[in-house]
């Protein structure tokens, strides 16, 4: 049997997804990617003798992968090294009290109750509760939703109720803690999705549940090690990745993808062809106008997107007692969302997430050394901010913010070296969409059937993985978005 030529754009974690699985049934799978090795934002980056995650620092559903490899008949351990994090991350609340998120139940409940009295227990409650929310939510979200007929099925009336409708994800927190800082302990996890947990779906009472029931880890070596061993794992079974290598557009004939063409013009045909570019920038860059009709440019400018973020990534010629994860919030808090969503830069009122790993994975650094990823949420570049000049002012609202709430007071004099990433960049050098790293926005109105199919809309033979298509953004669900592209494209020709 002749086997089908699938082209995959893009080695990020939803193309390796999918090329795992299509390679391991024997279709001709070949990768395109621009960058010299794979990963895309889930890469890594060197600054001086330091090493850094681009991108994703939390890992979370340790099942996804589990089912990624075991489809095509690997363990995960095989190729990457996990460590689960206790506690998962240490939130500065805005009054300077800390609590520290842990996995176990009961160690969650009393640093609960140390902190917010009377709210201790509500961690039953949200146990209870979110557990039926998982239980009717995840199957839907893990299931391709190309058409209606997708998801009208008994199952989805059945959780409805669940998605929670009208209410937000603050709102539903509400239910079970009284503190309004306990609250936002909960729900910091809608920056995930780069969204306000003022505005974020109440649905998404998911992400925390996830987070305290099945964990969060580190990966030897960073995240950029899962990029690395899926990878290997498709080339092991006959997929072939062609890096350094630009596309310059898909090529579109009588309504169907047949092929790419490269920067350098060189052309590659195919039977299919799976886009693990950035959504709004393949919409811009990749496909003609004249090709589209659900998602053109100008359509696409009236879609919600996520917020942005500010990166320094910081040598520190010495060490600093902090966490593996460390999250602090704004002193007004509130205020700080609001404008983040609002298109306005904060000053010195920002939010700011340290990932030191100096405990846990000391090869990153040189000994007695340190590399801090520093992460500030900021608007996308639908905001008329000029990152030209602003990029040193929230690099030295962060410096400052570190040094009086944390109390480094030496902070700035113990940067070594330095590399900081803006919206500016997120778009020019990573080809991100207006800069929103996390993607359309994941109001009701852009989930499920409403968001980008996986099997795209606009053009036949063409399938969408990623963080702007379904199940959504976030490392987990981006891997199930290959998945599901490469069932798609199994059941199409009965493999």
């Amino acid at each position: 049997m002749e086997h089908k030529k699938i082209l995959i754009i893009g080695a990020g974690p939803g193309g390796l997804s999918s090329a795992m699985q299509l390679a391991h049934k024997g279709f001709q799978v070949d990768v395109f990617e621009k960058q010299p090795s794979p990963g895309g934002r889930t890469s890594e980056i060197k600054v001086g003798d330091f090493k850094f995650d681009v991108g994703p620092t939390f890992f979370m559903m340790k099942h996804v992968i589990d089912r990624v490899f075991g489809n095509v008949g690997r363990k995960p351990e095989d190729y990457i090294s996990f460590v689960r994090l206790s506690p998962m991350y240490r939130l500065m609340l805005p009054d300077n009290r800390t609590i520290d998120a842990f996995e176990d139940r009961e160690q969650m409940r009393a640093q609960l109750e140390k902190t917010f009295p009377g709210d201790g227990n509500g961690i039953d409650l949200f146990y209870e509760r979110e557990t039926k929310r998982y239980a009717r939510l995840m199957p839907i979200l893990e299931r391709n939703n190309n058409s209606m007929r997708d998801i009208f099925r008994l199952e989805f009336f059945k959780a409805i109720p669940y998605f929670a409708i009208g209410r937000s994800l603050f709102d539903e927190m509400g239910r079970y803690f009284n503190a309004e800082f306990a609250r936002l302990s909960f729900t910091f996890q809608s920056k995930y999705l780069g969204m306000s947990p003022w505005k974020c779906p109440g649905a998404f009472g998911l992400v925390p549940f996830i987070e305290h029931s099945e964990g969060v880890f580190h990966v030897k070596g960073g995240l950029n090690k899962i990029s690395e061993g899926m990878a290997r794992a498709a080339e092991e079974d006959g997929a072939r990745f062609h890096y350094n290598t630009s596309v310059k557009k898909i090529i579109v004939k009588d309504g169907k993808a047949i092929g790419i063409q490269t920067e350098e013009g060189e052309e590659f045909f195919g039977d299919e062809v799976i886009v693990n570019a950035d959504f709004g920038y393949a919409m811009e860059h990749l496909f003609e106008s004249s090709d589209l009709k659900k998602y053109t440019p100008k359509k696409l400018e009236k879609k919600g997107i996520s917020c942005s973020i500010f990166m320094l990534y910081a040598g520190m010629k010495t060490t600093y007692p902090l966490e593996h994860n460390t999250i602090v919030f704004a002193k007004d808090y509130k205020k700080n969302v609001d404008d983040v969503f609002s298109g306005n830069l904060s000053g010195d009122n920002i939010s700011f997430y340290i990932r030191n790993t100096s405990e846990t994975d000391p090869d990153d650094a040189p000994k007695g050394k340190s590399a801090l990823y520093i992460l500030v949420p900021v608007p996308n570049k639908r905001a008329n901010i000029n990152w030209k000049t602003e990029a040193q002012n929230v690099r030295n609202a962060v410096i400052h913010q570190i040094e009086e709430r944390l109390g480094f007071k030496d902070f700035s004099s113990m940067i070594e070296v330095e590399r900081v990433i803006t919206p500016d960049e997120w778009e020019g050098e990573y080809n991100v969409y207006r800069g929103a790293v996390f993607n359309l926005a994941h109001n009701l109105g852009q989930m499920l059937w409403f968001r980008p199919h996986n099997k795209f809309e606009d053009v036949d033979n063409c399938y969408l993985v990623g963080g702007g298509t379904h199940p959504g953004s976030g490392l987990p669900t981006i891997f199930q978005s290959g998945v599901i592209a490469a069932d798609l494209i199994s059941k199409k020709y009965n493999k």
